[in-house]
């Protein structure tokens, strides 16, 4: 029996009473110790150990044990984790006669110091995350204990009182008061009413701040703490100001985005690719929103009607009916009652139970005057009275009919010179041309002729079910053709040659005769041989331009027709006559 084997039983007990863990193996590996503590922390060991090969027990742990037996080198601090602990080990050899004899390994529960340490470190990171919040709060934070002592305070409240912690801190606010740093002590106030408290704070040097004093309670219910929150009113100020600022910019930019998703809707229905049209339906659809008189103005078939039909769907009375009169087409005689009605037995020949007239219909959305120029004096007398007063009077009736309706007008004549000329009341031109729209003809716009045409191509073939499609020289000629009957004629045209083209390619010998005409035999100067595309493109240009000028009375009108602005119009055509009269 060697002499670890020979160990007494008493070791065996003091051993067991230690709270450490205690494991001994001989030579051969075999368990000599194996205290109360060690079974404790591994638990998962079957059976008695002592007498048993270590490597039965824990084989996962023997060959760090066989290396100490080996070499004879100790291993200290050695961490290992368990199913139900973590353990610090402190494995030794046993030396007899300068031989190893055998291991002595001590270790020690350390899961609930981990759990103790981790806490700490978590109050230690909680102190400096509250430490940072405190600091960079933007409100000025002071803060007493209950007798009124300054124990904090942070950056911000010495930057918005401009007072300094050494002269607050470890004084209480009786003493800052009486000193004068402060007139009066919200903290004080929470103390004596026991709630929070809001006041006016003058700080030394005739600044004014807004301070909210918060108390905050022990177990027993007594304050032990006052946090003081201090803002400075002329950053709260400046604030509100940049607030309203933004409010204004998005409301603005809101504006904006709804703007153009109106526009991309009225692109649905109308075709669109000139400058000049882009404004006019822009134009359009800003004032949809408003409850205004809109007055447009352009020539017979440039599409007034479908532009007032736009305002009507962007407007907040798209829910209500568009009523479309055409002024133009309305015998005299009857147009008093086919606008306002009739009561019954207003006229022989008149309906019994009497009829609503057309502006009557027209109530709670749009009503739609075209060819307003061509009212009767007496129906424009009436007109104003619905523009001004919301009412009007039946044929033959005496009682007033209140009706509200928003009115578009439209025009292919000069009104400002009817007024002129007394052919039409100045204060009822005036209440309808509240925001003028002005179309411009389709020749003044004419990148927007191809797209028509094939717009107009796309329906028809949808329409009737057919495949037809367009010669390149068929397009470039509806280019070059004035169109005096406008968009109007341009469909005309297109419908003529795709009834009556034969086979699924319309061609030139399609055309009406008034485009047939070839190139060389126009007029057009831009047409001649000989000319490069930069010549070719400014004669057309001066042909456009004095075209408009013929048409309008004013370059400013002929310049918003053309979609450019009055000074670029004078410039070109002054450039045009200088190259005239040196040629």
């Amino acid at each position: 029996m060697t002499r670890l084997e020979a160990m007494p039983p008493l070791w065996s007990l003091v051993l067991d009473a230690t709270h450490n863990g205690v494991v001994i193996i001989d030579r051969q590996g075999r368990v000599l110790v194996f205290n109360q503590a060690a079974r404790r922390m591994l638990g998962d060991v079957i059976g008695e150990p002592v007498g048993r090969l270590f490597s039965e027990i824990r084989p996962d742990t023997w060959p760090e044990m066989r290396h100490i037996l080996e070499t004879g080198q100790a291993q200290i601090g050695r961490r290992i984790s368990l199913p139900g602990a973590t353990i610090i080990a402190n494995r030794n050899p046993i030396l007899v006669d300068g031989q190893v004899a055998g291991v002595i390994s001590i270790f020690q529960d350390i899961s609930e110091y981990e759990a103790i340490i981790s806490e700490l470190q978590g109050y230690r990171r909680l102190t400096r995350e509250l430490e940072a919040i405190f600091e960079s709060s933007q409100d000025g934070l002071y803060i007493a204990d209950g007798h009124a002592i300054g124990i904090r305070a942070n950056r911000a409240y010495e930057s918005i009182t401009g007072l300094k912690r050494q002269d607050l801190l470890g004084k209480s606010l009786q003493q800052l008061v009486d000193e004068g740093f402060i007139d009066q002590s919200v903290t004080l106030e929470v103390l004596k009413q026991g709630k929070q408290v809001t006041i006016m704070q003058a700080i030394k040097g005739d600044k004014m701040v807004m301070v909210t004093g918060t108390p905050v309670f022990d177990d027993d219910g007594h304050i032990a703490l006052v946090v003081t929150n201090v803002r400075d009113l002329t950053n709260l100020n400046q604030l509100r100001a940049q607030l309203e600022e933004s409010k204004r910019l998005t409301s603005r930019y809101y504006e904006t985005l709804l703007e153009q998703e109106k526009f991309e809707h009225a692109l649905q229905d109308m075709v669109v690719r000139s400058n000049s049209l882009v404004q006019v339906v822009r134009k359009a659809i800003k004032v949809a929103g408003a409850a205004t008189s809109v007055l447009i103005h352009g020539e017979s078939g440039v599409g007034k009607s479908m532009l007032a039909r736009i305002i009507h769907q962007m407007s907040p009375l798209k829910d209500g009916p568009f009523v479309k009169i055409n002024c133009g087409t309305i015998p005299e005689a009857l147009m008093e009652s086919e606008l306002f009605g009739y009561v019954k037995g207003a006229f022989t020949g008149a309906a019994p139970e009497g009829k609503a007239g057309l502006v009557e219909i027209g109530h709670g959305g749009t009503v739609f005057l075209d060819e307003v120029g061509d009212l009767t004096p007496a129906m424009q007398v009436k007109l104003l009275q619905v523009i001004e007063e919301k009412t009007f009077t039946r044929v033959g009736g005496t009682r007033t009919v209140a009706v509200e309706v928003r009115i578009l007008a439209a025009t292919n004549r000069d009104l400002k010179e009817l007024v002129d000329r007394g052919q039409f009341r100045k204060d009822l031109y005036y209440r309808l041309n509240v925001i003028p729209i002005h179309i411009p003809p389709l020749r003044a716009r004419r990148e927007d002729i191809p797209a028509l045409a094939l717009n107009i191509l796309e329906k028809f073939n949808k329409s009737m079910g057919l495949l037809k499609r367009m010669e390149p020289e068929v397009l470039d000629l509806l280019m070059r053709y004035d169109y005096p009957g406008n968009v109007r004629e341009l469909i005309n045209i297109m419908e003529r040659m795709i009834v009556m083209s034969e086979g699924d390619l319309i061609s030139l010998a399609d055309l009406p005769g008034e485009l047939k005409q070839p190139a060389a035999s126009r007029s057009e100067p831009w047409g001649e041989e000989g000319l490069t595309l930069k010549q070719a493109v400014e004669a057309l240009e001066t042909h456009l331009i004095r075209g408009a000028l013929k048409r309008h009375e004013s370059v400013a009108l002929a310049a918003r027709a053309l979609g450019v602005h009055p000074s670029t119009l004078w410039r070109k055509l002054a450039r045009a006559e200088t190259e005239d009269a040196l040629q």
